[in-house]
């Protein structure tokens, strides 16, 4: 008779140290739109999938819970949905001060509004914005595929492989890496969008109402009023037409 495979018991490693500088921010100046509390939610979210992995895993040692759950809770899945949502709370953000410094441009030159509503940023721009924001997560996508492999690996692994066990741990450390990396390009993504647009609004700082309404209208009209008041002063003759209506 086989003896009854021994599984290793899961142990989530610690996180925060490899999150870097998610949670302690090292930079000379402050990003142009504040992201700090967007950096702070994804942080928390990451220490988060930590503490409610190890709260499984010693559920599951005691029989209380299914191992599954501890690779569903600091998997891909629960990953991606935090890089996910900070990117699109990121990308909402910068839209969002773009929209109001356009508005703000515009209004300094006194822009027509119907003028104005088409240098907002469209919905298909919007959606650009956060795919742009999104794309220095290359090197995470790869480590969540790393740490999808290694948790294959170690959903099944005994007391003896402890080198699946270890891979698992290092793949975990690795995303909690690449998460930070991805996080540092998304700031730097941020500053490249606002020179981005920078063309677009020093162009409508600089924009000016056009002068041929004053020349299709006020400059005839005026010049209607001059030729009235020479004829009131009677240094034009006035037309006959005007002169019984007037009663000259």
């Amino acid at each position: 008779m086989n003896a009854m495979k021994l599984l290793m018991p899961l142990r989530v490693p610690e996180l925060a140290p490899s999150l870097g500088r998610i949670i302690v921010p090292r930079r000379l100046l402050d990003p142009w739109v504040p992201l700090d509390d967007i950096r702070e939610e994804l942080a928390t979210r990451a220490l988060e999938l930590g503490g409610e992995g190890r709260a499984a895993a010693a559920r599951e040692a005691e029989g209380q819970a299914d191992r599954a759950r501890v690779l569903e809770l600091t998997g891909r899945r629960a990953w991606s949905a935090a890089w996910d949502h900070a990117v699109r709370r990121a990308g909402t953000r910068v839209a969002e001060a773009l929209d109001a410094e356009i508005a703000r441009s515009a209004q300094e030159v006194r822009m027509p509004r119907r003028r104005l509503r088409r240098h907002l940023l469209t919905s298909a721009e919007k959606r650009a914005i956060v795919a742009r924001l999104g794309t220095g997560g290359g090197t995470f996508v790869a480590a969540l595929d790393e740490l999808e492999a290694a948790a294959t690996r170690v959903a099944d692994a005994s007391v003896l492989e402890k080198d699946a066990h270890a891979a698992w741990q290092d793949a975990l450390r690795t995303v909690a890496r690449r998460l930070e990396t991805a996080w540092l390009a998304l700031e730097a993504e941020v500053e490249e969008e606002r020179n981005r647009w920078n063309p677009e609004i020093a162009a409508i700082a600089a924009w000016r109402p056009s002068l041929w309404p004053v020349i299709v209208f006020w400059i005839p009209f005026a010049a209607l009023l001059v030729w009235l008041g020479l004829i009131v002063g009677g240094y034009a003759p006035a037309p006959a037409w005007l002169a019984q209506r007037l009663g000259f």
